[in-house]
């Protein structure tokens, strides 16, 4: 079987291996007593808090080798065509490959060369980066994590096309000094566009007789960059084959190299390399992507946990949860196979989550006593990059403790004898006793970084990368295509449209309708007024 040829592809539910794993799933167990480390990248993941067993293990495996594995993964690192419904490759591993092909080796050294010219004549003191999801979140993330790594120019993101964003983000900006990089793989995104008009009249609104001289594109249609006035040598280059929210590795690090240094971009790209050696290597046993993959399948359609939380203990990790969420949620929020049926159990789960310890004092309640409960996976550094060593301590204790109390609970035997101790009456106690209650087992991952490097960030999110590829592969689904994006972006230019008049489509349902109407007569209104 090809994993890649609907007409070869079977469905996952007639498949005796998916029927050995959910089984052996069902049958396993929480061993708080055994250790289940993965080492990777310099990253340990620990998986000793999911249920697990010899049995369960072997079943994965052998689901793994029935959806064909092996020729998947050879396929995806070589550049062969795995997005089947728009019949192209995801060679995002070729951006931090260490001999990368002439064309991508050719655009990294054009933004080195970019970067370094800007530093050595000291050019732009800010940069305004206008992008939206995979053009955003990744250079957010990258920024924020590695800020501490050297700060050279202010970055300010514009990704929502609400004018307050424009309007925050250009505000105590000297327009000279500033350069506004627009982000978009297609150069048609309406959101972007609209965003980048408005910057461009901001610089020319200050003097600026060429404004597109502070205008630097990142995209895979450089020709409709061009078409608007930015100018060849300031337009960078990715291809249709990366994905929006795999393209940090591309140009699209750029604001990242020039906010905080090119050695940072590079380090991340290095660290993600590391890890897709380790994922091309590693045996199924060993090999934390996959293993990751099989225990997020096992809780998400088997033990029926519909979210996985992100819970990173570390402040600079702040933009993690979101990154993962698009990551994760844009590739595996499909419910039909590449054969185009139902694939028959629940895919992808929602995700979602904030660092630690905020999130402690915000959703973890939910998380430990709330009746559908959610995997949870925490992630933490070893050293920080910080003075204060107590507080460190503090932070890692508390991932510990919630991880803890998640898998075991607590006893009522043992809080309806604390309370008794206390001398409170029988009877109270018991009835406080039962609201004290934890039940635990609840699923987690722990992942483990030895400090917050651009190695580590790097490889950290190539795991996630490669999971999400091992469990669309199980379940039978494209990773690499988002068409419900496309159908209400579809939508929204056409309701745009009647907001300036056309008649409505029939096809609207009575709540829009009568909203179209009303903020039609809004506008109406407001130009009749001006």
């Amino acid at each position: 079987m090809h994993p890649f040829k609907p007409a070869e592809h079977a469905s996952l539910l007639q498949l005796p291996e998916w029927k050995a794993f959910s089984e052996a799933v069902l049958e396993g167990a929480f061993c708080t007593d055994a250790l289940h480390l993965v080492q990777a990248a310099d990253l340990t993941v620990d998986l000793s808090a999911h249920v697990d067993s010899p049995a369960a293990r072997q079943a994965g495996a052998a689901l793994l080798h029935a959806r064909g594995f092996d020729t998947a993964r050879k396929a995806l690192l070589a550049g062969e065509p795995v997005n089947m419904t728009e019949d192209r490759a995801a060679w995002h591993t070729m951006l931090r490959a260490r001999q990368p092909i002439a064309e991508v080796a050719h655009e990294h050294q054009r933004v080195r060369d970019f970067v370094q010219d800007a530093d050595a004549h000291r050019k732009w003191k800010s940069i305004i980066h206008i992008g939206i999801g995979g053009s955003d979140w990744g250079v957010r993330l990258a920024t924020d994590a590695c800020g501490g790594y050297g700060c050279r120019r202010d970055l300010k993101f514009v990704a929502n096309i609400d004018g307050h964003a424009i309007e925050d983000a250009v505000l105590g900006m000297d327009p000279r000094e500033t350069l506004v990089v627009v982000t978009s793989k297609s150069f048609t995104t309406a959101e972007t566009l609209a965003n980048l008009r408005r910057a461009v009249q901001w610089l020319a609104d200050a003097g600026i007789e060429n404004p597109y001289d502070h205008v630097v594109a990142i995209t895979a249609k450089p020709a409709a960059a061009a078409k608007i006035g930015i100018p060849e040598n300031q337009t960078f280059q990715f291809w249709d084959w990366v994905g929006g929210r795999y393209s940090l590795w591309s140009a699209v690090g750029l604001p990242v190299a020039l906010a905080v240094g090119l050695d940072v971009i590079e380090g991340i790209r290095a660290g993600a390399a590391a890890m897709d050696d380790h994922f091309a290597q590693a045996d199924i046993a060993d090999n934390a992507p996959v293993q990751l993959a099989l225990a997020g399948i096992a809780n998400r359609s088997v033990l029926g946990y519909g979210s996985l939380s992100i819970a990173a203990y570390d402040a600079r990790l702040q933009y993690l949860a979101p990154y993962l969420q698009q990551l994760d949620m844009e590739s595996l929020g499909k419910s039909v196979d590449i054969a185009g049926r139902p694939v028959g159990v629940p895919t992808g789960p929602s995700v979602w989550g904030m660092p630690g310890t905020d999130g402690q004092h915000t959703f973890f309640q939910w998380l430990h006593q709330g009746t559908d409960g959610a995997a949870v996976d925490f992630i933490m550094c070893r050293e920080a990059d910080h003075q204060w060593v107590e507080e460190h301590a503090m932070l890692l204790a508390n991932c510990l403790a919630q991880r803890q109390t998640l898998l075991r609970g607590t006893s009522i035997d043992a809080d309806e004898a604390a309370l008794k101790a206390q001398g409170m009456p029988e009877a109270d106690a018991q009835w406080l006793a039962r609201h004290r209650h934890h039940q635990g087992g609840r699923p987690s991952t722990l992942i483990v970084l030895p400090r917050l490097t651009p190695e580590a960030l790097g490889a950290l999110l190539a795991l996630y990368e490669h999971k999400v590829f091992v469990q669309a592969l199980v379940w039978g689904i494209n990773p690499f295509d988002q068409w419900g994006v496309e159908a209400g972006k579809k939508m929204a230019s056409g309701i745009l449209r009647e907001l300036h008049g056309e008649p409505q489509a029939p096809s609207h349902d009575q709540s829009t309708r009568h909203w179209i109407s009303l903020l039609a007569g809004d506008r109406q209104d407001r130009d009749n007024h001006d």
